[in-house]
């Protein structure tokens, strides 16, 4: 085996530890380390919660021996180098013994970016980075986008029918998508700091935006745009054991919100409905990500799916990268990232 490949090999362990505690972390990255004495792993670590020790003093710690000098540790994301609520890792690591450290990602704070390589190779520590860094930041792609910029990393989220719509017509069953696609949603739901509709969502649907069936996770904060303010009190984000979880932003541009909710740590916000909020984000290229459930049925319901502007030419809109597909019980799961090719985004 080459030593990249030994090299990918162990990243990709890595990156299983940190796919462990993804949805936990926030508003901190989600992080995993293994290491490793010659071909085997002789501990692992993932960072669980914020506050909590970072994935590579986890595994350094799991390990309760002393560091051999032909060990290699292995993590997802350039050690940190700064005292927050827990103790820089680039000393935890100089103080036991590691002699080389292998990295995916490097840090997306450019205020921090490089500082913890430059510090263990200035200590006579061997240091690669770049070892699968592609999937190790994306892993982290909310977290990526808000502490560059301080704006959470919006995801656009709908079912819908193939025509377009996010209703029946009036009098028919509420759900377009199929049950197996609700409770798929509750996996993106889980990794979410805030879910945020608009005020004819929260009068017609009276949703929960709760996280259900998923054990002991962290619920997001749910995020109700209005202009009028006139909210119906006895609706179950004001009403139900999570209502302190609940924010209202009266007559406030979108933009305006998400720096808002920015400030508050929030790191990643679904967007849920309706059709003209969603459009708006769209017009206004506040949209990340999307992810889109498409049901095999043709309604012709009241409610497009994005309405708002639209786009002027079809050169001029947002055409998906990245785009993945998945069959979600009877319906087709659309995954991918809008391209703004006019314009600056918001």
């Amino acid at each position: 085996m080459t030593s990249e490949k030994k090299h990918e090999r162990f990243m990709r362990s890595a990156l299983a530890e940190a796919r462990k505690s993804i949805g936990q972390t926030s508003p901190n990255p989600a992080v995993g380390a293994v290491l490793v004495v010659g071909n085997r792993i002789v501990a692992r670590g993932h960072h669980r919660r914020a506050g909590s020790p970072h994935a590579e003093i986890e595994c350094l710690r799991s390990f309760r021996r002393k560091i051999p000098k032909n060990a290699t540790l292995y993590v997802t994301l350039e050690p940190c180098s700064t005292t927050g609520r827990t103790s820089a890792c680039t000393n935890q690591i100089l103080r036991a013994g590691v002699k080389s450290v292998v990295i995916g990602a490097t840090d997306p704070n450019p205020r921090h970016r490089g500082r913890g390589l430059q510090i263990l190779g200035d200590a006579g520590i061997k240091v690669r980075a770049g070892v699968l860094a592609e999937e190790c930041a994306a892993l982290n792609e909310s977290f990526n986008k808000w502490i560059a910029t301080g704006i959470p990393f919006v995801i656009a989220k709908c079912g819908m029918s193939l025509d377009g719509r996010l209703t029946r017509p009036e009098g028919e069953p509420r759900w377009i998508t199929s049950a197996t696609a609700r409770r798929h949603t509750q996996t993106l739901r889980g990794q979410t700091d805030a879910i945020l509709i608009g005020a004819e969502t929260l009068r017609i649907d009276n949703p929960r935006l709760t996280v259900r069936g998923r054990g002991q996770v962290p619920q997001p904060m749910r995020v109700v745009m209005t202009r009028s303010g006139k909210l119906p009190q006895n609706a179950r984000l004001f009403t139900d054991r999570f209502a302190k979880n609940s924010f209202v932003y009266c007559k406030m541009p979108l933009g305006v919100v998400l720096a808002e909710l920015g400030q508050k740590k929030i790191t990643s916000v679904m967007i849920e409905g309706g059709g003209d909020l969603l459009g708006h984000a769209l017009d206004e290229r506040l949209i990340d990500k999307v992810q889109i459930y498409v049901a095999p049925i043709l309604t012709g319901g009241p409610i497009v799916a994005f309405g708002g502007r639209g786009a002027h030419r079809t050169h001029d809109g947002a055409r998906l990268e990245r785009v993945s597909f998945e069959k979600i019980g009877t319906d087709i799961c659309v995954t991918g990232y809008p391209k703004y090719d006019r314009g600056e985004r918001g």
